[in-house]
């Protein structure tokens, strides 16, 4: 909990026992109602509102109407002084009932912030400070085959994160995760997305406005696509640490597979369910289909990319991109993306899939860049011979095209696994709630794992320099595990 959420919690506590044990006596009145207020002023504008702390509110609701209404009873006869000799075994009972119910929901909103805290992002560990702008793309080549109107053409928003000077950094206000982050949130567990309203008041390390760094003449280019109902922020902690140390990173909004993509018109394009199929098959080749769309929309935004490189209206990337490094990443479909837009598009130098799929081209097809998948120990479990459950994110084709694409790749390849990671452990949720995602480790070293596995592979791959982190297993990360069958460096430059 926040400091002035604690205050709040314990004002309304210290009320509650005055109103009971000094009961409508005017200066009580005054002086409660004088604590109260500015707590809960306080706490709204500084910390802002957020659905964890209800229980509060409510009481904090409960203790105003009833000292107002005494006030104005007060005034209006004069006096109001409570008799002692009314004091009786009824009025105990409630204030016996009161205080229990005070305590209880004071309680209720202890746990609630317990479970969901106001959490402070760890710091990225490279040079660099990091902006960012958003902008909104037409691919006027393509329809968009998920909407009903005829002649609509595929359009995407993408946010661009950059490094920046430190000192260039300076004095400019912070940006906030945004809500489309608890949206996300909300579709993945199945939690009301209110529960997640607080996030946009949980700063990054992110500015807008400021100038690329001039330390280098141009940096190597990342695309990152979100899992499927998820959204471009939801790895925040994996991109900050990546331009923090010299990397430009897009990342991708999907319509109608993302949580919600807004536009700067204010239309707003939901997540669109799967249909239900009878076979496996039928739904293999639907993901087949909307894999293929994903990845065009990773070729179309690095043609883009390389629009801006000689004329960029913004004129703040032009001549900045090396799109001789160019990498991709993603985590789930966003992995599947990864691996598909691989096999489609050499342009990209380099891919690492966090537990994706692969659907298209790139199981039948050897890579020719060098790959990375990382695999959650939960789902590796799942798909041993001897499991008992299986995880939703494996399907019955998953094992055979896993072992066609790594054995095949005429790169390159790196298999890892994470013990008590689960699918989701490669977002920030550890961050969100450390005591529901966080399994075995602070959350700190959760987010850590990722975007340290991250940048250990797109720096040996993008910018030449060896990685310890890529040649075994590592003291620092005991919960990770090479796998020795799907582990292979194929590539004699870099052995």
């Amino acid at each position: 909990m926040r400091i002035l959420e604690w205050i709040l919690v314990l004002v309304t506590v210290a009320v509650t026992v005055i109103m009971l044990v000094f009961p409508k006596r005017r200066a009580m009145i005054m002086g409660t109602l004088t604590a109260l207020i500015p707590a809960v002023l306080l706490h709204g504008l500084i910390n802002s509102f957020r659905v964890q702390m209800i229980l509060t509110y409510i009481v904090t609701l409960v203790l105003f109407i009833t000292l107002i209404i005494q006030l104005m009873k007060s005034y209006r006869s004069g006096r109001y002084v409570h008799s002692a000799q009314k004091s009786n075994r009824r009025s105990w009972i409630k204030m016996t009932l009161a205080s229990i119910l005070v305590l209880a929901f004071s309680a209720g909103s202890i746990i609630l912030t317990w479970l969901l805290p106001a959490f402070t992002m760890p710091e990225p560990t490279g040079s660099y400070a990091i902006g960012t702008f958003s902008e909104h793309l037409v691919d006027e080549s393509r329809e968009e085959t998920k909407t009903p109107e005829e002649g609509d053409k595929r359009e995407l928003m993408i946010n661009v994160w950059y490094p920046v000077d430190q000192e260039a950094a300076q004095g400019l206000p912070l940006e906030h995760y945004p809500s489309e982050l608890g949206e996300a949130i909300s579709l993945v567990f199945g939690i009301p997305s209110q529960v997640f309203s607080y996030l946009d008041t949980i700063p990054t390390h992110v500015v807008q406005g400021a100038e690329m760094s001039a330390v280098q003449s141009k940096y190597p280019v990342l695309l990152f696509s979100p899992g499927i109902r998820s959204a471009r922020f939801q790895s925040m902690t994996m991109i900050e640490e990546l331009v923090s140390h010299g990397y430009i990173v897009v990342g991708i909004d999907h319509p109608y597979t993302s949580a919600r993509v807004t536009f700067p018109d204010g239309r707003v394009v939901s997540y669109e369910a799967d249909p239900d199929f009878a076979t496996s098959e039928e739904l293999y080749q639907y993901n087949v289909e909307g894999i293929g769309i994903r990845a065009a929309d990773a070729s179309f935004v690095l043609d883009t990319l390389t629009q801006w490189n000689s004329h960029d209206p913004n004129q703040l990337l032009e001549g900045k991109l090396d799109l001789d490094q160019v990498g991709i990443m993603g985590h789930s479909y966003g992995g599947a993306t990864t691996a598909e837009a691989l096999a489609q598009d050499e342009r990209f130098q380099a891919g690492l899939s966090l537990e994706g799929g692969f659907w298209g081209k790139v199981s039948t097809t050897a890579l020719k860049q060098p790959f990375m998948y990382i695999m959650s120990g939960g789902t590796a479990k799942s798909l041993e011979p001897d499991a008992t459950e299986t995880e939703k994110v494996a399907y019955p084709e998953f094992k055979p095209d896993l072992d066609r694409v790594m054995t095949s790749s005429l790169n390159d390849t790196y298999y890892l696994t994470v013990d008590n990671f689960f699918h989701q452990s490669f977002t920030d949720i550890s961050l969100i709630s450390p005591k529901l995602f966080a399994r075995g480790m602070t959350p700190e070293h959760n987010v850590d794992i990722t975007r340290s596995y991250a940048l250990a592979f797109f720096d040996r791959y993008l910018k030449g320099e060896e990685q310890p982190l890529l040649q075994g297993s590592s003291a620092q990360f005991p919960e990770v595990t090479y796998d020795a069958t799907y582990t292979k460096i194929r590539n004699k430059q870099t052995q």
